[in-house]
């Protein structure tokens, strides 16, 4: 009976792995190979930045000169002040007055309406006056003054979203460690899968896409009734292999701040993981087949050792995954600008697995998130 157990974890061990090499060679090899681009197309398209802000004032201090002074002969920013309590509205006027090319939108809270990202994001949209469109929050920074240029350079004509990457900065610490490898994992998998023809997500934070497709897909009314989601389920829902194409040049990087407690970390992560569950089916069986035998890689590992195998198969097939993704990884990792994590990368690998096995189940039963 012993031996039958063994046979059969050991077969069950093996399958998981070479579903892993798969997605780690195959999809996530598309990114390792990907070549980034030279010196970006002069090619201008007139664009709107549109930021959404509510309290954001000393970020908005902090960060939106270096939009509003981007390197580019044609745009607007559009800031929806999503009915802020604080003092941004007297920030955002003193802003008016030395940049002509920023818009303030400001919105104000109804008794009885109470709205979320997606409200103010659509306000911005229609407040924009370009056909094309950039996205970033108020509390990041473009990596460069040749943002927008880099982050229009992949439109060319049937191309109507261009995902983006944006980091987190380096802090120190595993915390912020981890907040970082979770940031190029997500990365690391919608990138890799735009570039293998079945782009399903992008981060608000660095997004672009035409006002035209925004409105002929009806905004988000498919899922206003999810708060989270303005990004990812409207790339989603709308994006295909023949429109969507990727930005990573280190120019076109936006940096974010990373959350500083795990508490924080938590509760952002819950709200984001609310919105997968609208995800096309397709997209969740791929992306739960992922999850699921990464997380069962390592419980068969612990299964095999409990069982007495012998003592070089463990570790070997621990080490067969690990030496691969640290060929795929490791040059990903320096496209992506955060090459340092691989020193925590075991444990990081491991825990970050967990952690988003764990997330999953909570957002399952959690019914309501809100963005600020």
């Amino acid at each position: 009976m012993v031996d039958y157990i063994f046979v059969s974890v050991f077969i069950l061990l093996q399958v998981v792995l070479i579903i892993q090499l798969y997605f780690i060679t195959i999809v996530h090899g598309r990114l390792r190979n990907y070549k980034i681009t030279g010196p970006a197309a002069q090619t201008v398209l007139p664009v709107s930045v549109i930021i959404c802000a509510r309290n954001e004032e000393k970020n908005l201090e902090k960060n939106l000169s270096l939009i509003l002074e981007q390197d580019y002969p044609d745009f607007e920013v559009v800031v929806v002040n999503d009915c802020s309590s604080d003092d941004s509205e007297m920030l955002l006027r003193g802003f008016s007055s030395r940049y002509p090319h920023l818009k303030v939108v400001t919105l104000t809270e109804h008794a009885r309406f109470k709205h979320g990202k997606k409200f103010a994001v659509t306000i911005g949209v229609k407040a924009a006056k370009n056909e094309h469109l950039l996205f970033t929050d108020a509390d990041c920074r473009p990596a460069s003054p040749n943002w927008i240029r880099r982050m229009q350079a992949p439109y060319s004509p049937g191309i109507s979203i261009v995902l983006g990457y944006s980091p987190y900065t380096y802090r120190g610490g595993f915390l912020n460690a981890f907040i970082r490898y979770e940031s190029f994992s997500t990365a690391l998998n919608y990138l890799s899968f735009a570039l293998s023809g079945n782009p399903y997500m992008g981060v608000g934070r660095n997004l672009s896409y035409t006002k035209s497709l925004f409105f002929k897909a009806k905004g988000f009314a498919s899922h206003m009734h999810i708060l989270s989601g303005d990004d990812d389920l409207f790339v989603n829902e709308n994006a295909t292999a023949a429109n969507t194409r990727i930005e990573i040049h280190p120019d076109s990087h936006v940096w974010s701040e990373p959350k500083t407690s795990w508490s924080s970390l938590w509760r952002q992560k819950v709200r984001h993981m609310g919105a997968g569950k609208a995800y096309k089916a397709k997209d969740k069986r791929i992306l739960s087949l992922q999850t699921g035998t990464a997380v069962l890689f390592y419980i068969l590992l612990g299964a095999m050792a409990a069982l007495q195998a012998q003592w070089w198969i463990v570790p070997s097939v621990y080490l067969i995954r690990l030496i691969i993704q640290i060929i795929v990884y490791y040059p990903a990792m320096k496209k992506l600008n955060c090459k340092n994590v691989i020193w925590w990368f075991p444990l990081l690998d491991l825990f970050f697995n967990t952690f988003i096995c764990i997330l999953a189940s909570v957002a399952l039963f959690r019914k309501k998130v809100q963005w600020k």
